[in-house]
């Protein structure tokens, strides 16, 4: 493995540790129980549990850095200069159907700047990292965004809300996958070209922010002092021009 910080050493064995119960569920999915977290939004007893296994495990490196999830919210530690952002499912809806493709996700957030993230797949065993100045990795290996330079042969990924904002659709190949951070590590390692999407939280892109970013690719400017209602629009820099062209409001 090329060499990391301790920092993203705690993040990989915390998201490896939590999709050891993740898979077990994932295989008995019918046995989930789920409460409804609001409309077309559930969260499983999987999400719970991985989340504070993910939790205890960044906590074992007394650190002390603050916390946002996605299920129990932010939470201020000694060091409020530090944050760790974890979405523990990102991709619920997909777990709960049986649909193998949903990832954790991890980042730090260092004085409002994502210094460190990585998204992995558990599933799929994939497994993709960043740190700030020191490139995107995937399985170890380096990974760089697309160099396609013409629309037409592009793929982009996009939520709904994404997708009702594209201005003509049959000039633009779009997929709706269900997972905004694996959609933005695809764009990192060149499976898609782009991704658009409205209304995120901070949790489902930071580590996709960084990954991109360290791929070569161009993320529009966030306000990282935000943590939910986030558009983002990512890409390399040969298309980000004519995809934004191509959008509404973004």
């Amino acid at each position: 493995m090329n060499s990391i910080s301790a920092d993203l050493n705690i993040m990989i064995k915390a998201s490896e540790k939590a999709s050891k119960a993740l898979i077990r569920d994932f295989g008995e999915v019918e046995k989930l129980q789920v409460s409804v977290k609001g409309p077309f939004n559930f969260v499983s007893n999987a999400d719970i549990k991985a989340e504070k296994t993910i939790i205890d495990e960044l906590n074992k490196s007394k650190r002390n850095y603050s916390i946002i999830c996605e299920e129990s919210g932010k939470k201020f530690n000694d060091d409020k200069n530090n944050f760790w952002i974890i979405d523990p499912i990102d991709g619920t809806n997909n777990f709960l159907h049986g649909i193998p493709h949903f990832a954790i996700t991890i980042a730090l957030k260092s004085n409002n700047e994502i210094v460190s993230g990585l998204t992995y797949d558990p599933i799929k065993d994939e497994m993709f990292y960043a740190e700030k100045n020191n490139g995107a990795y995937f399985n170890n290996q380096r990974i760089k965004v697309s160099k396609k330079k013409k629309l037409e042969y592009c793929l982009f990924g996009a939520g709904d809300n994404g997708i009702k904002e594209v201005k003509v659709q049959k000039n633009i190949k779009i997929r709706n996958f269900g997972s905004a951070a694996l959609d933005m590590a695809y764009v990192a390692s060149g499976r898609l070209d782009g991704y658009f999407q409205k209304n995120l939280n901070i949790w489902d892109i930071a580590a996709g922010i960084l990954l991109v970013k360290e791929a070569g690719g161009i993320v529009n400017d966030i306000d990282m002092s935000k943590d939910e209602n986030i558009n983002v629009v990512a890409s390399s820099a040969e298309i980000n021009e004519k995809l934004i062209q191509n959008l509404l409001n973004f």
